[in-house]
């Protein structure tokens, strides 16, 4: 399912291609944890339904993992 969101950081629109079902997406705008209605998604994902920022986003803000 095409999820789209506009981005707070960057003010992009972008829109992924996630494995959810639109039962799913009610469930979670209806109160559920976004964890437990999505656990086979990355934490990347699920922050990206919740708030629109990339994965690109937040490594541009915050930097890569440390070496």
């Amino acid at each position: 399912m095409e999820i789209t969101r506009k981005s707070p950081i960057s003010g992009k629109t972008n829109t992924l291609d996630l494995p959810i079902t639109p039962a799913q997406l009610i469930e979670w705008q209806n109160g559920s944890r976004i964890q437990h209605v999505f656990p086979e998604l990355t934490p990347g994902q699920r922050e990206f339904i919740m708030t629109g920022i990339t994965d690109q986003e937040w490594s541009d803000m915050f930097g890569g993992e440390e070496e």
